[in-house]
């Protein structure tokens, strides 16, 4: 049986604004094991001034290690969204992101195919997928690296389209980063879904989805960026948890919320179910 970990994506501290060395204290201190930061290209204000949690590509990766060592937690891999199927942006922010990651000690390079080419046909954007994922492994296997696509955009809202991205590259680098609150926005049922990919599973978004939310845009967006504490919506945790534990590796939960008061209420939640 596989072990579950609980992580937070730092998003949570996104309207704290706040560095990312703020959001990684913040984590430890309400008990969660493992972050997941936002990584950016080149510069921007806010985090360069100090209120922005998402870490520069530019800057050194040891600064992630070392802010984690210091608190005790380890990273669960990297929020690194970018648009797959526009390879003139895609290719060499994934070759870019796996190296950090590598370097920062985060095993997992999360990403979508983002938003498309409104001029491109579905066929051609599939060929343009291909490309940014190939190029993407062969930078990702030789370091031990593994990418996890997430259902997030038009072509992964569903479990065949997500399936259909998954095969465009045959490598082990490349897996799967379920959002159990975008497959549910989107319409899907998130326990099948998860049971039919869990054993291409590499991280999990542990987003909920409050009621409020479910009734006004079910079945009419592809996702959202983050959820309500988990254990105050829909989604049920221990159903998602039973699933996991059929995984062939360790698993972090990386929890998507909004708020730290929602973050801390989630890991109340998680830990009594585990």
């Amino acid at each position: 049986m596989s072990k579950i970990h609980l992580g937070i994506n730092l998003e949570f501290v996104r309207h704290q604004d706040k560095t990312f060395e703020w959001g990684v204290a913040k984590a430890a201190e309400l008990g969660y094991t493992h972050v997941e930061p936002m990584v950016h290209w080149g510069r921007e204000l806010l985090s360069e001034a100090g209120y922005f949690h998402s870490v520069s590509m530019l800057d050194d990766p040891l600064r992630l290690k070392r802010c984690c060592k210091q608190h005790g937690v380890k990273l669960s891999g990297l929020s690194a969204h970018t648009p797959i199927t526009k390879p003139e942006i895609g290719v060499e922010y994934l070759k870019q992101a796996i190296r950090f990651a590598a370097e920062c000690g985060a095993p997992v390079v999360n990403t979508d195919e983002g938003p498309k080419q409104a001029w491109t046909t579905k066929a051609e954007d599939h060929v343009l997928m291909r490309y940014t994922l190939m190029e993407a492994a062969k930078v990702a296997e030789p370091r031990g690296i593994l990418i996890g696509l997430e259902c997030h955009q038009q072509y992964s809202k569903t479990p065949a389209g997500l399936d259909r991205i998954l095969k465009l590259v045959k490598s082990p680098a490349i897996g799967l980063n379920f959002d159990t609150g975008n497959s549910y926005l989107a319409g899907e049922d998130p326990y099948q879904w998860l049971t039919k990919i869990v054993g291409r599973l590499v991280h999990l978004h542990a987003k909920d989805i409050s009621v409020q939310h479910s009734r006004a845009e079910r079945g009419k967006v592809t996702g959202t960026p983050v959820g309500c504490a988990c254990g105050d919506g829909v989604i049920d945790w221990a159903r998602v948890i039973k699933i996991c534990r059929k995984t062939k590796r360790d698993i972090v939960f990386s929890v998507e919320c909004g708020t730290v008061e929602q973050a801390e209420r989630s890991i109340r939640h998680l830990k009594r179910l585990l």
